[in-house]
């Protein structure tokens, strides 16, 4: 029997949570951008809300931010419905 894959709740990446991520690194966007192997306007865009962090750079945050115990919600379908109501 072919072993079974545990889903698990994602954090939603916005700009609010990247910069309140940051924030509680005492980082700036570009000691950020190093620690992450990304641009600082990669950074600056996530923040801005132009775009959101996906697939590795998302996982990365989400890495940083347990390590760093950064208090962030995890969001599936089931809470964006929720949210906008």
């Amino acid at each position: 029997m072919p072993a079974m894959k545990r889903k698990t709740r994602k954090p939603a990446w916005d700009a609010g949570k990247v910069h309140a991520l940051r924030s509680h690194l005492g980082l700036t966007q570009q000691e950020m951008a190093e620690e992450l192997g990304t641009r600082q306007q990669t950074i600056s865009e996530w923040e801005c809300g132009q775009y959101k962090p996906r697939g590795a750079s998302a996982r990365l945050l989400t890495l940083v931010a347990e390590r760093a115990e950064f208090a962030y919600e995890a969001a599936g379908k089931e809470d964006a419905a929720d949210q906008t109501k």
